[in-house]
């Protein structure tokens, strides 16, 4: 049986950003706490992975994240999620984090998005893979 391994992009304690070559897409694990210069430096990481490799779609996974981090939110919304479509990404598939607080962080993040029509949340990262699948036909 042949093991696919994705390739590591940046890692650090709170983050591992990978390309999953099979897929064609960035798989982002976040875990753990997250304070607002976590979620800013994660962030200006995924978004030079993305215009360095030309990207055009991320699997976000939350699952692991616990608590609030919604202080960064109003930047994630109005100043990143532009610079990722500027950088050429098209679709954004966003699983969230079975902590509450997480979860309201990143519906917060959404109502700062001026047109999120290429991003959709999930409560499972399978769905959220066959989301992203559908682009691949």
């Amino acid at each position: 049986m042949k093991t696919n391994r994705n390739e590591i992009l940046y890692r650090n304690n709170f983050i591992a950003v990978e390309f999953d070559h099979e897929n064609d897409w960035m798989f982002v694990n976040w875990r753990g706490i997250v304070t607002h210069h976590d979620v800013v430096a994660g962030c200006g990481e995924m978004l030079h992975c993305v215009k360095e490799r030309q990207i055009l779609d991320i699997l976000n996974d939350n699952t692991h994240v616990e608590g609030m981090w919604s202080g960064a939110s109003k930047w994630v919304g109005e100043v990143w999620f532009p610079a990722l479509r500027e950088a050429g990404l098209q679709h954004f598939a966003w699983v969230y984090s079975p902590s509450m607080l997480s979860r309201l962080s990143t519906d917060k993040t959404l109502k700062h998005i001026a047109k999120a029509d290429y991003i959709k949340t999930f409560d499972d990262i399978d769905l959220a893979a066959d989301w992203l699948h559908t682009f691949k036909i």
